[in-house]
């Protein structure tokens, strides 16, 4: 059972467990002691998002880390997936992300990148608990010459830029673009606004100037309307929204309506299989992706498999069957060939590339794609609840799948970062899937009155 870790990374609210000083520290000495081997030279990134208590966290992971020999990068405010870069271009053994992403700013979390800059894989995370848990560090105290320097990286970001500027076709700019940016006041805001500018486009930005506690507030990925708002107030071209930690992409065409990662992600897989670029003409995506996406898969000629929730999974999917490309309706998007994680700069300039190549607006390409009707509820709940004991759900659940057929689908599933429970209903007929996720969210409801 893990203690600690979930779907992605450790998360919760700061100061409050697990988010404590005194369980970051003992990450970072688990950490530093799973790296190191008889050499020496062993390094951790450390980089974090723009929230109020990442001080106090990156102070407790690095002194965990040198207390056991080994040596920190600190990087400052940097993206997750620009962490992922960072680690694998330095030829460091880990890198770790202060980030709880789309939250809240009182949250905060720990994710670890392994040195090949792919998220670290379940079964070391709960090594690093069993490191914790079971008091095998307490004896291991290197001293004097022995204990690790932290050293701050100034060009980190610098790095990561022109990285990204390189993963942009070079016989094309951005010259003709006016682009609205919003980076959610989080880690993209002193990276994000230099790339599009630099390879020419006119760029209004909005939500980059955090304060600590201002990071995806009514801005961001999780509230693109604002930034669509401004695409039709300014007549742009595109607007592109990130998330806190810079993983995520949400786009509004020229018209100002939404364009979600699955909308993306048929854009990108079609122009990758015009192009015989599409390996096994297979798009990885997560149960949560439309039925609409699986079908334009189908009209293309190629084909979709699903994973559980959380990019993390589409990732280790893709490295497990040789796919390159794949992604999350949240806008997780991950194209292997440049990045090892989601990177929502990364993805708008590809996204933008396609635009370029083919003359053609945000909004004719999105039309590849029809989405079915979706409904998507949230059920917060006092305690955790596993929707298998619920006297009669499952029954009902089967009735309501009968009822929909093959042109629907319905997923209960808890959140893996906060006590939610998600019902997703699908089909061809908004007024009944609305219906039916009412329907089993009252069931929840009343199961959780009843257990408290």
């Amino acid at each position: 059972m893990r203690k600690l870790f979930g779907t992605d990374g450790v998360r919760g609210v700061a100061n409050t467990y697990p988010m404590t000083t005194e369980i970051a520290m003992q990450i970072g000495r688990a950490l530093a002691l799973l790296v190191k081997d008889m050499r020496r030279g062993h390094r951790i990134v450390i980089g974090k998002d723009t929230r109020l208590s990442c001080y106090m966290i990156e102070n407790a992971l690095a002194a965990g880390i040198c207390s056991m020999g080994v040596d920190v990068l600190l990087v400052g405010p940097l993206p997750t997936p620009g962490i992922a870069f960072i680690t694998t271009s330095m030829r460091a053994d880990a890198g770790v992300v202060i980030s709880a992403s789309h939250n809240p700013f009182q949250d905060n979390g720990i994710k670890i990148f392994a040195r090949n800059g792919f998220k670290l894989h379940d079964d070391l995370e709960l090594e690093i608990e069993d490191l914790i848990f079971s008091q095998k560090m307490s004896a291991l105290h290197p001293v004097a010459e022995e204990v690790g320097r932290a050293t701050r990286i100034d060009d980190a970001k610098g790095r990561y830029i022109v990285f990204l500027k390189n993963t942009f076709p070079r016989e094309y700019t951005l010259d003709a673009f006016h682009i609205v940016l919003d980076c959610a006041n989080g880690a993209t805001y002193g990276v994000a606004p230099h790339v599009f500018e630099e390879l020419g486009a006119t760029v209004t930005t909005l939500s980059a100037e955090p304060d600590g506690t201002n990071i995806n507030r009514d801005c961001g990925a999780l509230h693109p309307e604002h930034m669509a708002a401004k695409v039709r107030e300014l007549g742009a071209d595109i607007g592109i929204a990130l998330d806190g930690d810079g993983d995520r992409l949400i786009v509004s065409d020229e018209h100002g309506n939404i364009v979600d990662g699955d909308h993306i992600m048929a854009i990108c897989a079609a122009d990758l299989m015009s192009r015989k670029k599409l390996k096994k003409k297979t798009l990885v995506a997560t149960v949560m992706s439309n039925l609409g996406l699986e079908v334009a898969m189908q009209r293309m000629g190629g084909t979709m498999i699903r994973t559980q929730v959380g990019d993390r999974y589409v990732v280790e999917e893709m490295r497990k069957s040789g796919y390159n490309f794949g992604g999350e309706q949240s806008g997780h998007l991950v194209f292997m060939e440049h990045n090892t994680t989601g990177d929502g700069i990364l993805a708008a300039l590809q996204l933008l590339a396609v635009m370029i190549k083919k003359h053609k607006p945000l909004s004719e390409l999105a039309s590849v794609m029809e989405s079915f009707p979706q409904v998507l509820k949230n059920v917060r709940t006092a305690e955790k609840i596993n929707t298998n004991t619920i006297a009669g759900f499952n029954k009902k659940l089967k009735s309501l799948e009968k009822k929909l057929g093959a042109d629907g689908r319905i997923l209960v599933r808890p959140s893996g970062t906060e006590p939610v429970i998600r019902v997703m209903v699908e089909g061809k007929d908004a007024k009944l899937i609305n219906a039916m996720a009412d329907e089993l969210c009252e069931m929840i409801r009343k199961a959780d009155t009843a257990e408290a």
